[in-house]
């Protein structure tokens, strides 16, 4: 079945739909060696060429979205091909055949804690846009302990280099010496918002860890390093939360 060249790369895990349609227009796409145009339909037999590499796409999409869990640990960086040769989250991740794995948002290279993948980029541009107001829940420990006003300024809200950002809850969690703990919840995947949040305060984050992202929790018993897919009822959960009554949640039953 042909389909809009838009929807079918974003589907596919190549950029969301305004990437395609900006790598479009900057001439950067080519299908069967001519340049793509906007609304083009194309499908898995068609020779597609991206930024001078030609990409497969799968014969047929799967009816329902794989979604796999990751423990990230430190040192790792979430791109497939990394200029220093660093580790990536892709290496340990279990091969797919006629897909590819699709991170759902990232975590900086020092930043441990739960990422998601999915076979469907729909899926994964939904789950990471802004306005779907997806919770991002962390375990901070930072050098020392915040007071009643920093708290406050951070739930109100800190201007930051790249606009307002905040908590839309921060819980006390305790700690002893120097360190304490604080469980903090963000709507955004902005590059180190929460490290700069607590920065703006004065505070040095010396540990982060991602527990929670939307409706999945990171499970106590998983070890750092280890993937697990996850089950038909949790899928559903992340599908409901950004596409509700929409052709994805009906393909998930």
């Amino acid at each position: 079945m042909r389909e809009r060249i838009q929807k079918v790369l974003a589907n596919a895990g190549h950029g969301s739909r305004r990437q395609i349609e900006s790598l479009i227009r900057d001439d950067k796409i080519t299908i069967n060696g001519k340049l793509a145009i906007l609304g083009q339909q194309i499908d898995y037999k068609d020779r597609i060429v991206i930024n001078s590499h030609q990409i497969r796409l799968p014969q047929q999409r799967e009816s329902k979205p794989k979604v796999i869990a990751y423990y990230k640990p430190a040192g790792e960086v979430c791109t497939r091909k990394d200029e220093k040769g660093r580790n990536n989250v892709f290496k340990k991740l279990p091969r797919l055949r006629d897909s590819r794995w699709i991170n759902i948002g990232r975590l900086d290279i020092n930043t441990t804690g739960l990422l998601l993948f999915t076979t469907d980029g729909n899926l994964a541009n939904k789950l990471m846009h802004p306005s779907r107001q997806i919770e991002r829940e962390y375990a901070v420990r930072i050098f020392g302990r915040a007071d009643k006003r920093q708290l406050q300024a951070l739930r109100d809200g800190v201007e930051l280099e790249d606009g307002l950002g905040k908590f839309t809850d921060v819980v006390d969690s305790g700690g002893e010496g120097a360190n304490h703990w604080y469980h903090v919840v963000i709507m955004e995947g902005r590059n180190r918002e929460v490290r700069r949040l607590w920065e703006s305060q004065g505070f040095q984050v010396n540990r982060l860890i991602r527990t929670r992202f939307g409706s999945y929790i990171l499970p106590r018993k998983k070890r750092v390093g280890q993937n697990w897919r996850l089950e038909e009822s949790e899928i559903k959960a992340l599908i409901e939360a950004v596409t509700p009554n929409e052709s994805i949640m009906k393909r998930s039953k």
